[in-house]
């Protein structure tokens, strides 16, 4: 978090929610989605894992609920998750993530039936993608339907394709598919999950079988590659579909604002919407403003929803209605029991804040105020210490890119942390701790 004078900042609006999708598919898609996780038997830890799609820091969750709502599981016996914490694709920083409880069951055949699926479907996606972008740079030559005079040239890339391809054409494609189904793609029950009979690791046409203890590095890495690439592929087709964009667009900088913070790699700028091609620098400071704010906040509020389950002021929140803060709930259902008083001084506290101590001055870079230096901190009724200041340009640019990254990240743990309070009524530890 920071206040250091920056030079410009990159903060288009949209970025909160669409690059939030990204980061959210990024971390937490690619890092823990398993449908419960695995035996701990050695036959179910491998999933031969793959090919890696960097293009997908686009959307957010939707692998996770491929892979969470992949089915509801059978109760054959009760056996706590953790039998499945040391399965492939249990990885950090969430490790085991099951918030709907599929798996509590510890039933093994139908985590094997999940992780199978999970493993095609983000092969698929991982092909999906490149599909999406080799078309804009390559083409087949000739003619895709001679009888209807159509080439390769002269189909569109995306969902317009879909209109495009003829029935034969789509005939041909359920065959092939069909084909690798029921013969080289077929699953053997004496083989782990992926490990096809005509693919070996990775799902590559190799005559060796994957081993989980040897491959157990590239069968994670494939694994988490799918989950970001099914993230990645829900993004393209979303963007494709409202807006149209099929091309570099996507993946590819294209601004005045290209060498400013917050442009990072492997997104780089990110702009779909092309809210920023006008290179209007007042839109872009008070964007980024904005969003370096609403990261702040986000940074305090994740840190609120786990302080409070360790530790609660003493006393009473509200002694006119005998309500101590011991005695209020957590999360949003905290939201109905403080009292309307106790509101309306958060309104009157964050109204002060806003228009005196965080009054963003024209002349000063976003998220820099008068007193204020880095974490935005300095000296008030609450703090009374000189703020901290970077005279190495280097170090400070170092430091204020973590900032934006951080508070990307941080509105995007916010909204899952919501979510998951919201449907599955989740607050405490279960949100960022693995199961006991």
């Amino acid at each position: 978090m920071a206040g250091e004078p920056r030079d410009l900042g990159m903060g288009h609006a949209k970025n909160l929610s669409l690059l939030a999708a990204g980061a959210a598919g990024a971390y937490l898609c690619s890092e823990a989605f398993v449908p419960g996780a695995a035996a701990s038997t050695s036959h179910l830890r491998g999933l031969s894992r793959g090919s890696s799609s960097s293009s997908g820091l686009v959307a957010s969750g939707a692998a996770a609920l491929c892979i969470v709502a992949a089915g509801a599981a059978r109760s054959r016996k009760t056996t706590v998750c953790k039998s499945f914490e040391n399965e492939s694709g249990v990885t950090l920083p969430l490790k085991f993530f099951d918030p709907l409880g599929m798996s509590k069951d510890g039933d093994q055949d139908t985590f094997r039936r999940r992780r199978i699926a999970e493993i095609k479907n983000g092969r698929v996606a991982m092909w999906a993608c490149m599909g999406y972008i080799v078309p804009e740079y390559f083409r087949f030559p000739g003619y895709c339907s001679p009888s209807t005079d159509l080439k390769f040239a002269d189909i569109p890339n995306g969902i317009q394709a879909l209109y495009k391809v003829p029935a034969e054409g789509w005939a041909q494609i359920a065959v092939f598919i069909g084909f690798l189904e029921l013969f080289p793609g077929r699953q053997e029950a004496d083989r782990i999950p992926g490990d096809l009979v005509g693919f070996g690791k990775l799902g590559l046409p190799l005559p060796k079988k994957a081993e989980p203890d040897v491959n157990s590095r590239s069968l994670d890495a494939e694994i988490n590659n799918g989950r970001l690439a099914m993230v990645a592929i829900t993004g393209m087709i979303s963007q494709n579909a409202f807006f149209g964009t099929t091309g570099p667009d996507m993946w590819l900088p294209s601004s005045a604002f290209e060498g400013e913070l917050g442009v990072q790699a492997p997104v780089g700028f990110w702009d779909p919407l092309g809210l920023s091609a006008d290179g209007d620098v007042d839109t872009f400071k008070r964007r980024r403003a904005a969003e370096l704010k609403h990261g702040r906040i986000c940074m305090l509020a994740c840190v609120g929803y786990i302080v409070p389950e360790y530790f609660r002021w003493p006393g009473y929140l509200s002694p006119e209605k005998g309500i101590k803060f011991a005695d209020m709930p957590h999360g949003i259902a905290a939201i109905s029991k403080v009292p309307l008083e106790g509101w309306v001084q958060i309104v009157l506290f964050l109204g002060h804040y806003e228009g005196y101590f965080w009054r963003q001055d024209p002349k000063r870079a976003p998220g820099d105020y008068e007193g204020y230096g880095f974490l935005g901190a300095g000296k008030n009724f609450i703090f009374n210490f000189d703020p901290i200041e970077f005279k190495d340009p280097e170090v400070r640019k170092t430091k204020l890119s973590a900032e934006i990254a951080n508070g990307r990240l941080a509105m995007v743990a916010l909204m899952a942390m919501l979510f998951q309070n919201g449907t599955v009524g989740t607050t405490g530890p279960a949100m960022w701790l693995p199961a006991a």
